[in-house]
């Protein structure tokens, strides 16, 4: 399986969750959210400070599923 495949696996739709918004894992970050903060010039480190319930890997599937 690919790198892709395996980070998009982390993207997930729950009509549940944010109303149903692709979200990181199926906890209540929504992936524009994160591509907002990426957008505005934080960067990957600075955003696991302040989200330490996320890894890396989550972050570089929203830049993922974005593209």
């Amino acid at each position: 399986m690919s790198m892709k495949n395996n980070l998009l696996k982390r993207i997930t739709i729950d009509p549940e969750i944010c109303h149903g918004k692709p979200t990181i894992r199926g906890l209540r970050y929504p992936v524009d959210s994160m591509l907002e903060l990426l957008a505005l010039g934080m960067t990957i480190d600075e955003l696991l400070v302040d989200y330490p319930d996320l890894v890396k890997d989550d972050f570089l599937a929203c830049i993922e599923y974005a593209a």
